[in-house]
């Protein structure tokens, strides 16, 4: 892949400016393009020039023409799919069929968008002799996304295509981690004609000036943010000034929890992909192990027999078995919080760390880690890791289990482990989270809502309920004589 230059997409054209900043592929350190961070006037720009779409465009008013731009642009990213795989394992780290997963579901979610457009449905009823009424939903105007680094491509898509759907234009921040992916991005949706210049406009920022002017902006109603707990604290706050839509997915600590008559042979290589899949860069990375005492002993030794063999590499090799971390800063983030955890008691079953040896000395590599802990107040257990490690803790009764899981500031996913037939739906409807997979692992469907409890986050992206942050309802009365003929 040649280096290329990643530009930002402002109201239908490319734009550049000062400063030149270097992309790198974290497996490497190898240089793979270079973008410059937007400034504040640009991204005022795109907001004005989604202000302008929005009003003046057919977009808000035409479901049919949002249904074929729609169409038109699955059709477009499965015609350049090779290109997001091949970005994503240069400028992500992912190794080749992660990055395959996430690009294949880019067409069918904006296929399922499709439907969306289409379905806007309101309410009309005869609320007394002679009056009728109406609701009516209607979009909300400029909505701003602000997008993370860990699954760029998707994440943006996921609520891009919602926004979209319901008829809004949009201003997109994109993480100066994915400047290379943002480019791509924009370069297929400036492809599809019939989506009118300035619905879609796209900045790179390695800081959060021009985030903060997305919440800050009384013309931007709504925003949806994927990322930490602690940025879309400040983001809600902020936005409270004007009242604004907040979307947010945010951090999880996702439980496994494991019963004694759980199929192990089916158990362990998923607790082991749920800690390596995007390298434990997952908000629903499977990062607490919680097992019944009688077969604590089996599940120890074989998910550290797993995590031990697991060999971190390169997408360009096809022996890797998990990329690296975003950038060595996060090697050394990560392996402190692992230091800080042994020191507070965590005893290591598996002491992973970052990875030596030349071959794989230029990337941001960390072998995975196992940490069992007695102790479920210790952050290791309670904060968001974001890194392959996955800490233990054992359990006796069903009861202790599910308070257990439930004991976190967190509620995103949670995984339930029973062969029983009755077990894992009484579990489930016990947990405090948003997606509960049954014998398996952040089993979702685009196509149902998404989202978390607690700390997790508020609204829903996926489903049905996705559109709901970026319409406005409206209703109508009419009189009317009754008895005219």
């Amino acid at each position: 892949m040649t280096a290329k230059q990643a530009q930002h997409w402002i109201g239908g054209e490319w734009m550049s400016a000062d400063g030149q900043r270097d992309s790198r592929n974290p497996a490497t350190g190898d240089v793979i393009g270079h973008f410059s961070d937007a400034t504040v006037a640009m991204v005022q720009a795109g907001i004005d020039a989604a202000q302008r779409a929005f009003a003046s465009t057919a977009w808000r008013h035409d479901n049919h023409l949002r249904a074929k731009a729609l169409s038109r642009l699955a059709d477009a990213f499965e015609g350049r799919l090779a290109e997001v795989i091949e970005t994503l394992c240069l400028e992500n780290g992912k190794v080749k069929y992660e990055a395959t997963f996430e690009a294949s579901l880019i067409s069918r979610s904006f296929r399922f968008a499709v439907g969306l457009s289409m379905h806007n449905f309101g309410r009309v009823l005869e609320s007394r002799p002679g009056q009728q009424a109406m609701s009516i939903r209607e979009p909300v105007g400029v909505a701003g996304l602000i997008i993370p680094w860990n699954s760029p491509a998707y994440l943006c898509v996921r609520a891009l295509e919602p926004a979209l759907a319901a008829g809004c234009a949009v201003v997109i921040k994109m993480p100066h981690q994915a400047a290379q992916t943002a480019a791509l991005l924009g370069s297929i949706i400036s492809s599809v004609d019939e989506i009118p210049r300035g619905v879609v406009n796209i900045f790179i920022e390695s800081g959060a000036d021009g985030a903060r002017l997305l919440v800050d902006s009384p013309d931007v109603p709504v925003i949806s943010f994927t990322g930490s707990t602690a940025t879309g604290r400040q983001i809600a706050k902020a936005a409270a000034v004007h009242l604004k839509r907040v979307g947010l997915e945010l951090g999880g600590k996702t439980p496994h929890l494991i019963f004694e008559d759980a199929q192990l042979d089916a158990v362990l290589p998923v607790l082991e992909k749920s800690c390596t899949v995007f390298a434990g860069q997952f908000c629903m990375t499977g990062s607490r192990v919680l097992v019944q005492r009688s077969i604590a002993d089996a599940v120890r030794r074989g998910l550290a027999a797993r995590l031990e063999a697991v060999r971190p590499g390169p997408a360009a090799d096809a022996g890797s078995q998990m990329g690296p971390l975003i950038d060595k800063a996060a090697v050394t983030r990560v392996d402190g919080l692992v230091q800080a955890a042994i020191a507070a008691g965590a005893r290591p079953i598996v002491r992973g760390g970052p990875a030596t040896g030349a071959a794989l000395a230029g990337g941001a590599f960390y072998h995975p880690t196992l940490l069992e802990v007695s102790d479920a107040s210790l952050p290791i257990v309670r904060e968001e890791t974001f890194g392959p490690v996955q800490t233990l803790q054992v359990f006796d009764t069903e009861e202790e289990a599910i308070a257990l899981a439930n004991d976190s500031d967190y509620g995103l996913s949670a995984c339930v482990w029973s062969r029983d037939v009755d077990r894992p739906i009484r579990v489930a409807r016990r947990l405090q989270a948003g997606l509960i997979s049954i014998n398996s692992w952040a089993n979702l469907a685009l196509e149902f809502e998404e989202g978390g409890f607690k700390s997790s986050g508020s609204g829903r992206l996926g489903g049905l309920a996705s559109v709901e942050d970026f319409l406005e309802y409206k209703q109508i009365t009419q009189n009317f004589n009754a008895g005219a003929h």
